[in-house]
């Protein structure tokens, strides 16, 4: 059983997917505790992978109680992501090709461990979401006439 916590808004809409992983991150205690407050983004940040390990930039977790958070904390700093070597491999070989991105779908819970959903993808074009838009308005023309009758 998965409970999402927080998730990229704006994925689907910029971006194609070409093949999704199923990672584990590096996170702080107050981290975890802010994620499971659904609290944290995910617009912006992607994923680099250098000298054989792969890392999460610019993914913002606040602290979970300002208060009491350490003075060193910073919410937007690089955390590590835990794949297997063949995984690292074949993304960072990925990573080279022009105009593909790693990117972080979700962060979610796995039973008690907490997961990121991440993704080869490349960019779309301002044309390719109008297209989309399009087709999404269409089946949602065809879906309202079959329950109308």
């Amino acid at each position: 059983m998965s409970d999402q916590l927080i998730s990229n808004k704006r994925f689907f809409t910029d971006f194609e997917t070409i093949e999704t992983f199923e990672a584990g991150v590096e996170l702080l205690g107050i981290e975890v505790k802010s994620l499971r407050k659904h609290q944290g983004s995910l617009l912006g940040s992607h994923v680099i992978v250098r000298g054989g390990e792969a890392f999460i930039i610019a993914m913002n977790i606040p602290p979970y109680q300002i208060n009491n958070t350490p003075d060193t904390y910073e919410p937007k700093r690089n955390r590590k992501v835990l794949l297997t070597k063949k995984e690292i491999q074949k993304l960072g070989s990925l990573e080279l090709k022009r105009g593909l991105t790693i990117v972080p779908i979700s962060v979610y819970n796995k039973g008690k461990k907490i997961k990121v959903e991440i993704a080869i993808v490349r960019g779309k074009k301002k044309f390719d979401k109008r297209q989309d838009i399009k087709q999404r308005e269409t089946d949602r023309d065809i879906r309202r006439e079959f329950s109308d009758r």
